[in-house]
C-alpha cells in the first residue's frame, strides 16, 4: 500500500483543482450571471504578471496597510534577493515576484488592487468587473463601451509597468438564444472554465443556447495528461482497491471544482481518461486479458457496476 502510494502521490499538488476553493467557484458563478446580463466581455490577460511587478510601487501599496519597519524590511529583503541559475550564477532580481512564493498571491492582490481595483472604482464606477489575483475580466454594455475601457486599462497598467498580452487580451460577444449576432470572438477562460455558448436543457424541458461556463479546454488537456503520468498501467502488482485509494484524493477535488457549472463534460474528461488507464493496468495484470482490450473493459464495467463508489468518477459516471 505505501508503494502504491507513493508511486502515484508525487502528483498530487496539481495546479488545477486539487483543492477546491470556493470564492473562485462564487467568482466563477457572479461572471456567469454578469454574462447573461451584459452582452460584452473584456479578458484582460497581463503579460509575465508576477515577473513584472515594479518593486517600489508594491512597497508604496504595502506602507498603506503597515508600519511596521521589520514587516516592510523582510518583505523588501526577500523581493529582492537574487535568482540563482543551474550554472550557479547569482541574477540581481529588480522587479517581480517568485510564482511559486508563499506571499505571492497575497503580494500580487494588493499589488493589483490599488494597480486595478481603486482605479476602476474612481474611473468606472458603474462598470463590473471580476479579479482573481492576475486574472481580469470586465463586463461591457457595447462594443464601443468595451473598446474605450480597454485603451484606458491599458494605459494605467503602463503608467504601474505591466503590459497586456497583445493577443491572448481581447473582447468577447456573449453570444446566446437572444444575442445572435455575428462576432469572430465568442468564447474566454476564467478561472479554468471556459465561457461560450452550449447547447443547455432549461427546467421545462426545452433545448437552447446559453453562454455559460464548463471546464476549460486547456484544462481537460492537463488532466489528461496528469493521469498519463501517474502510469497507472504499470502498477500491475497493485489491486484496484489501492490505486482507488491513491488517485480519489485528486479526482475528488477536480470534480469538485470541475462539476459545479456544466459537469457533464468533467466527469467524461476525467472518466474516459481514468478508465482507459483502468483497462491497460486489467490488461497487463491479468494475462487472460493481455491480447484482449473488449474483454478487459467489460471486466472494468463489472467492477464498476459491483462497486460504483470505489473510485470518485464511478459515483456520478454512467459507465465506460
Amino acid at each position: 500500500m505505501k508503494q502504491i502510494s507513493k508511486t502515484i502521490c508525487t502528483f498530487h499538488p496539481d495546479s488545477y483543482g486539487y483543492r477546491p476553493n470556493k470564492s473562485a467557484l462564487d467568482a466563477v458563478g457572479k461572471t456567469r450571471e454578469r454574462c447573461w446580463k451584459f452582452d460584452w466581455v473584456i479578458d484582460l490577460d497581463i503579460k509575465v504578471f508576477f515577473d513584472n511587478m515594479n518593486h517600489e510601487l508594491l512597497m508604496k501599496a504595502l506602507k498603506k496597510h503597515t508600519d511596521c519597519k521589520w514587516i516592510l524590511l523582510y518583505i523588501e529583503r526577500w523581493l529582492k534577493s537574487p535568482l540563482e541559475d543551474n550554472d550557479g550564477l547569482r541574477i540581481e532580481r529588480t522587479k517581480g515576484t517568485p510564482q511559486g512564493g508563499v506571499i505571492s498571491p497575497l503580494i500580487s492582490n494588493l499589488f493589483m488592487h490599488y494597480a486595478f481595483d481603486k482605479w476602476m472604482e474612481i474611473h468606472f464606477p458603474r462598470v463590473l468587473f471580476a479579479r482573481y489575483a492576475d486574472d481580469l475580466i470586465i463586463h461591457c454594455i457595447s462594443e464601443k463601451q468595451a473598446n474605450i475601457i480597454l485603451s484606458a486599462v491599458r494605459k494605467r497598467l503602463s503608467e504601474c509597468f505591466l503590459d497586456l498580452h497583445p493577443t491572448k487580451t481581447k473582447i468577447v460577444y456573449c453570444k446566446d438564444n437572444w444575442r445572435n449576432g455575428t462576432y469572430k470572438v465568442t468564447a474566454f477562460d476564467f478561472l479554468g472554465y471556459t465561457f461560450r455558448p452550449r447547447m443547455v436543457k432549461t427546467k421545462y424541458g426545452n433545448i437552447m443556447t446559453s453562454f455559460t461556463p464548463a471546464i476549460g479546454d486547456k484544462v481537460r488537456k492537463i488532466i489528461q495528461g496528469r493521469i498519463r503520468n501517474w502510469k497507472i498501467h504499470l502498477l500491475s502488482h497493485a489491486k484496484i482497491e489501492e490505486i482507488a485509494c491513491s488517485i480519489n484524493p485528486v479526482l475528488r477535488g477536480w470534480l469538485n471544482y470541475y462539476c459545479k457549472f456544466h459537469g457533464s463534460l468533467a466527469i467524461h474528461t476525467i472518466s474516459r481518461a481514468v478508465n482507459f488507464a483502468l483497462v491497460r493496468w486489467a490488461r497487463r495484470k491479468f494475462k487472460k486479458l493481455n491480447r484482449s482490450y473488449s474483454r478487459a473493459r467489460d471486466l472494468i464495467r463489472r467492477m464498476q457496476k459491483q462497486n460504483s463508489i470505489l473510485f470518485e468518477h464511478w459515483k456520478n459516471a454512467k459507465g465506460i
